[in-house]
């Protein structure tokens, strides 16, 4: 890891894709040295990474409450579809 770059665990995952997103626009630019492209490019895998993590860890946590016969909520993991 350079001197420079932050970790990418101690990101949130709107920085960490908006500092994504940021490295995919210099890189598309074209305009700079191969060294420096790689090292962003390096970069940005450990940042997909870390985004693509934290969304699993968001997907576990989420759920939806379901009134059940009884008229109580209850707890139950999400489900694609709404069913």
């Amino acid at each position: 890891m350079a001197k420079n770059e932050k970790p990418t665990e101690a990101l949130d995952f709107e920085k960490a894709l908006a500092e994504l997103e940021g490295i995919v626009k210099q890189l598309e630019a074209g305009n700079l040295a191969l060294d420096k492209s790689l090292a962003l490019f390096e970069h940005g895998v450990r940042l997909a990474r870390a985004c693509k993590e934290k969304l699993a860890e968001a997907e576990l946590k989420v759920s939806q409450l379901v009134k059940d016969k009884q008229g109580l909520f209850t707890e139950e993991p999400f489900r694609e579809g709404g069913d």
